[in-house]
């Protein structure tokens, strides 16, 4: 339960620069930097990929509040989102995992999280899917959090900042006490070892947002209760905080539902492919 609280609070840094930076795009929409924002949305997957290969959750977590502000691409968040391993490196480290068997975790990771996002923008380009225009009024209207010019661009970010993180805090806290429950003996039952059938369990338990899942599953496959396959399924599916972001920050269910569904899919699919250059 600590280790929650801990995750929580470190979240906090994260989340204020990222409404801070939100608040600045939209005070100067207009300006050198919302231009050069547009422009680096071309390149947004490969960064993002980069991005959310840093062994820290609030990365993701950013990543869906820039998304969710208008400020970098779908394509963008889905690598950030498939990149991001949350705490596998690091219970891996603490297991004297070889340095080449996490290299070659994050390699996978982070060239498939490119191709799969400029693959993303590709298809809704062609389906003339046309992303909104950075616009932090809509994430206001949706947190109802009553922000306005006159207040800055500080006290909105401390707002929105604090928004999130109460909602995070109540949702991982009641995951964490569901895992504390039930933890990793019941994991052992979901035949983690089986082909595809594991790497789709393990898909889908990595979706849940909270670190203690990717933990377990990391000692899992230490023990060798969880496959090569499930192993890498649940590290391209598992976000962190991001999609609990996604979902509180943007309104567009459709939307967020895509990008859920893009996310399992690829990851279970790249899991069983992937499994076996381990």
């Amino acid at each position: 339960m600590i280790d929650f609280i801990e995750e929580t609070l470190l979240l906090l840094p994260f989340l204020f620069v990222t409404y801070l930076v939100l608040e600045a795009v939209e005070a100067h929409a207009g300006s050198a930097l919302g231009k050069f924002l547009e422009r680096a949305r071309s390149v947004g997957p490969l960064a993002g990929a980069l991005a959310g290969a840093i062994p820290q959750c609030g990365v993701s977590a950013a990543a869906a509040s820039f998304y969710a502000g208008g400020v970098i691409s779908v394509g963008a968040l889905i690598a950030v989102f498939l990149s991001t391993s949350d705490e596998l490196l690091p219970v891996l480290v603490s297991n004297h995992a070889p340095a080449q068997f996490m290299a070659k975790i994050v390699a996978i990771k982070v060239i498939a999280a490119i191709a799969v996002g400029f693959s993303a923008n590709a298809v809704l380009s062609f389906a003339r899917h046309i992303r909104r225009d950075v616009s932090v009024s809509e994430l206001c209207e949706h947190s109802h959090c009553h922000c306005s010019a006159s207040k800055g661009i500080v006290v909105p970010a401390l707002i929105h900042t604090l928004e999130i993180f109460l909602f995070i805090a109540v949702i991982s806290g009641a995951i964490e006490l569901c895992m504390h429950y039930f933890g990793e003996d019941s994991l052992k039952t979901l035949m983690l070892t089986k082909p595809f059938f594991g790497e789709v369990v393990a898909g889908a338990l990595g979706l849940i947002p909270n670190c203690a899942v990717s933990v377990a599953g990391a000692e899992l496959y230490c023990k060798g209760a969880m496959s090569a396959g499930a192993l890498m399924a649940s590290s391209f599916t598992g976000s962190g905080l991001g999609l609990l972001v996604l979902f509180r920050t943007n309104r567009n269910l459709k939307e967020n539902l895509f990008i859920l569904a893009s996310v399992y899919v690829t990851g279970v699919c790249l899991g069983w492919l992937t499994g076996h250059l381990f």
